[in-house]
């Protein structure tokens, strides 16, 4: 199967945080509360993604409000923080949802690292950023040529959207032109 195939049948997106909607790295402050950045281009496409109908999911292993409040903002409402074993959360989330294995096949998921690896094993679409671990990018079926934190979720989403003709409509060449 052409790998566009699997990204057309994607319904659902699932995201970590740390290294796939950020670059890994984290701010340390003198009051022990970590700063994470996040791209703007990324956030622009998971909203685009939940206003065009797709389930956006987030379950990371860490746990910041101010993380939870720009995902809220962007249309997210599916969000699991502070997860210690991610393929239970996943399950939970299968289940709630009423989302049986066949419903698999149509979810991708985007990891970076080793919490990552039991849910990418179960998914239809595991995919990584460039710089994953290698067990993430060995089990990867795309593998993003973009870094963690610097575009990797919406060159997935992008895909997703522009094969299911959800994305930015292009204009017409001849019209404004004189």
């Amino acid at each position: 199967m052409n790998i566009l195939e699997y990204f057309k049948e994607i319904h659902t997106f699932i995201f970590d945080v740390d290294g796939v909607l950020t670059d890994s790295g984290v701010l340390v402050l003198e009051d022990g509360k970590l700063l994470r950045r996040m791209n703007t281009r990324d956030g622009l496409a998971i909203k685009m993604a939940v206003e065009a109908g797709f389930r956006v999911v987030i379950i990371t292993g860490g746990k910041s409000n101010g993380v939870t409040e720009r995902l809220k903002n962007l249309g997210v409402t599916d969000i699991y923080s502070g997860v210690d074993t991610k393929i239970d959360k996943y399950e939970e989330f299968l289940y709630v949802n009423d989302l049986t294995l066949k419903d698999e096949e149509g979810i991708l998921y985007m990891g970076d690292d080793l919490p990552d690896y039991e849910v990418m094993r179960r998914v239809g679409l595991p995919t990584c950023p460039r710089d994953a671990a290698h067990e993430i990018s060995n089990i990867s079926r795309y593998i993003s040529p973009k870094n963690g934190g610097a575009g990797c979720a919406r060159d997935v989403i992008e895909k997703v959207l522009k094969l299911n003709g959800k994305w930015l409509k292009e204009p017409d060449p001849f019209l404004g032109k004189r």
